[in-house]
């Protein structure tokens, strides 16, 4: 059987920095094609990506974190995809683990692979992650895990990978535009019934890497719990909605 293709998609904003390094820390042959998708940097992010061989797609406006995910998926799937990993070009997340994630969806033990960032909480502090992030994240996912019924030690990650399947069926068209758009997905393939798996995987804080402030933080949070609510109404029967809706079978997404 031949081996699935596998695209790598980063989501960019100011990566001038940091692309060069993550690129060069991703195993050769595990992966087909890379495509970046620029979201309106100010830097020299867009003639180095091309200067370093990657596709390359510009937005003429800035469209935000989900937004840009949105053209990242929708690329993929014209390049023929498999399977989808998401890297951010920040070198934030270990670009070593693309063969493991990918692998565990090629081996059909998966749908959706994340790497898990909260190994243990001296970890997480000690890479740098704000002691607030911490707990919300730890409070977001227990929730999480109870409204959905699966047993993830981390939902909130930015390093994942889908397969063809999970992206052809969600109607992630729909989504925020927002940070909330990787909870958002989550919960549509939660509702399908898609197979969630994780690695661990250390994250690094500094001051090139993404990060989104309090304020934002909270707005995020409160998203999360506003669409669990819609979640539960949906299963239960309360609330009709293409949202959570296999998308073969549901009306082309508006």
């Amino acid at each position: 059987m031949a081996k699935n293709k596998v695209v790598i998609v980063m989501p960019a904003y100011n990566a001038e920095k940091t692309l060069e390094q993550t690129l060069a820390d991703i195993p050769q042959g595990s992966y087909g094609e890379i495509i970046l998708v620029d979201d309106l940097s100010k830097d020299n992010t867009v003639n180095l990506a091309a200067k370093l061989g990657l596709k390359v797609i510009k937005h003429d406006i800035n469209k935000g974190y989900g937004g840009n995910q949105k053209t990242c998926y929708k690329a993929a799937l014209e390049a023929n995809a498999d399977i989808v990993v998401m890297l951010h070009p920040d070198y934030q997340y270990d670009p070593r683990l693309v063969p493991f994630l990918s692998g565990l969806i090629e081996a059909d033990v998966c749908d959706i692979m994340l790497a898990n960032r909260i190994r243990t909480r001296a970890e997480a502090l000690k890479g740098g992650m704000p002691f607030y992030k911490y707990f919300f994240n730890r409070c977001l996912t227990v929730t999480q895990n109870i409204v959905l019924g699966l047993n993830l030690g981390e939902y909130h990650t930015g390093y994942r990978a889908y397969s063809r399947e999970v992206l052809e069926s969600v109607n992630f068209e729909l989504n925020s535009d927002d940070f909330v758009f990787d909870q958002h997905i989550l919960v549509q393939a939660a509702a399908l019934g898609f197979r969630i798996g994780e690695i661990p995987v250390g994250a690094k804080y500094f001051p090139e890497a993404s990060s989104i402030s309090f304020r934002r933080s909270v707005v995020y949070g409160l998203g999360i719990l506003c669409i669990l609510f819609k979640y539960v109404m949906y299963k239960l029967g309360i609330l009709r909605s293409n949202f959570f809706k296999n998308k073969k079978s549901s009306p082309p997404a508006k």
